[in-house]
């Protein structure tokens, strides 16, 4: 379900428009820029959904005490190894779409390394391949404490990313794996292409 009740939508907004004028400059000038050198002078700004309350849900965690590793294969035909340790369920109101309203899950890996990182949500939906980039998308979520089953937590599909191999070949990057794939389209975050004029 939609998670608005308990925000303040335009300082939401305007949050979300400064994060994305915060990445547009990394892209445009940073040396660690994922766009390639050549092209960052034609840059002129990723290309977003327009923000949509609709799409930051509360989720349920189901915490798993004794994490599964995954094997997620990369863009480049390698494996990663991440351990999946948690299961996040949210629902999702659909009222623009003849779709029926459902609930979804998403699984939240971290890497085996044993340093506090942020949750990583990899996720493919309707879109993919379309509008958003064919490799899939990203979530990272930074929970304020460790997450105990049956915690909520907010997941903004409107924070959605895609990886550095969306601009560049150089970069290798992790797949979503099948589990994480959503029947339902997501129109929130980032879109495939970046503009350039």
């Amino acid at each position: 379900m939609s998670d608005t009740g308990s925000i303040d939508v335009d300082r939401w907004r305007d949050e979300l428009e400064s994060k994305r004028a915060e990445k547009d400059e990394f892209f445009a000038d940073h040396p660690q820029s994922p766009i390639p050198p050549e092209e960052r002078d034609e840059f002129d700004g990723l290309d977003y959904f327009d923000p949509d309350p609709a799409y930051r849900v509360s989720a349920t965690a189901t915490v798993h005490d004794d994490p599964e590793v995954v094997l997620m294969e990369t863009t480049a035909g390698r494996e990663m190894r991440y351990r999946r340790v948690a299961t996040l369920e949210f629902e999702l109101d659909r009222e623009d779409d003849d779709l029926e309203d459902g609930t979804f899950e998403l699984a939240a890996y971290q890497q085996e390394s044993p340093n506090e990182e942020p949750l990583f949500v990899p996720f493919r939906d309707k879109t993919t391949g379309q509008q958003t980039y064919d490799g899939g998308r990203y979530m990272e979520l930074e929970p304020e404490r460790d997450l105990t089953t049956g915690d909520e937590i907010v997941v903004d599909f409107n924070l959605a990313y895609s990886p550095f191999c969306a601009y560049s070949e150089t970069f290798d990057c992790p797949l979503p794996p099948e589990e994480n794939w959503l029947g339902v389209a997501i129109p929130a975050g980032e879109r495939d292409e970046y503009s350039s004029h």
